[in-house]
């Protein structure tokens, strides 16, 4: 019993101390640590097999990249994002990136952990998205992949998930096979709810931030993502306060970009410079 007891302490320090950042620190000031329970490698590869899936079903529905100028508009931008996203972290130049969009109504964008990008016609259509206000919402979804935040919540999904029990489990596996069946169940239902949970405000003010440095750096006017979000908070529906949104409102999102932007204009000027 007492052994059992020093191996569950072991346990839950561990998941504890373990913890850091996913990005390096650059002018975006991002230097957040977090509870990573999950492996890269796990969660990449739950995301590229749903993102196949995805792209089955919007192919079977002939609406997966129906417009060429469209996808190449798209591809073009996110391309030269993707250029600068090793200033955030080196490995990501290697990720094997992809960028598709579908026909939806949605105004929406996403960027799943290790890349994957979609894009849906109704961010472009209905906002009448300029180049430097696309790349504002895909800046921020890459940023929110480069910081790992998909990983994140699923993480501490599968902690809050296995809870007690689990770590009765781990610490009473007789072998690595039974310890791994812990693992992979709680990596069952991370999967599942990161489809299911919205980021967190902190997430999204990363995203935000790191988002904002990465179009400057590519070129792209830092400005573009105070308009992006006044177009977005022209679209219909009331928005609920702040504090029962797990998301910044639109006003002190705007707010906290228009802060920020000054910082980033000598980066997007230099950007410029060098075109």
């Amino acid at each position: 019993m007492k052994k059992q007891l020093i191996i569950s302490l072991s346990i839950i320090t561990s998941l504890f101390t373990g913890c850091a950042t996913t990005t390096n620190p650059s002018a975006s000031g991002v230097e957040r640590k977090q509870f990573m329970m999950l492996s890269e490698q796990q969660v990449e590869s739950m995301s590229t097999e749903s993102y196949l899936a995805t792209l089955k079903e919007a192919s079977s529905k002939k609406t997966l990249n129906t417009d060429a100028a469209q996808v190449a508009r798209v591809r073009g931008i996110s391309q030269k994002l993707i250029q600068h996203s090793g200033q955030f972290r080196q490995d990501a130049l290697q990720w094997k990136w992809e960028v598709n969009v579908e026909k939806n109504d949605q105004v929406n964008a996403y960027c799943m952990p290790g890349g994957k990008i979609m894009v849906f016609t109704g961010l472009i259509e209905k906002l009448k998205a300029t180049d430097d206000e696309l790349a504002a919402v895909i800046g921020h979804e890459i940023a929110h992949a480069l910081r790992e935040h998909g990983r994140e919540r699923m993480s501490i999904a599968s902690a809050q998930q296995m809870g007690l029990a689990g770590l009765a489990v781990l610490a009473g596996a007789s072998s690595n096979k039974t310890a791994a069946a812990a693992g992979v169940q709680a990596a069952a239902l991370g999967s599942s709810l990161f489809f299911a949970l919205p980021n967190s405000r902190e997430q999204e003010r990363e995203a935000d931030r790191i988002g904002l440095e990465l179009s400057a750096r590519a070129g792209f006017n830092p400005n573009a993502a105070v308009s992006l979000w006044q177009k977005m908070g022209q679209q219909g529906g009331s928005n609920p306060p702040e504090f029962l949104s797990t998301h910044p409102s639109n006003d002190a999102r705007i707010t906290d970009l228009q802060k920020m932007i000054p910082s980033m204009m000598p980066l997007y000027q230099e950007a410029i410079r060098k075109k």
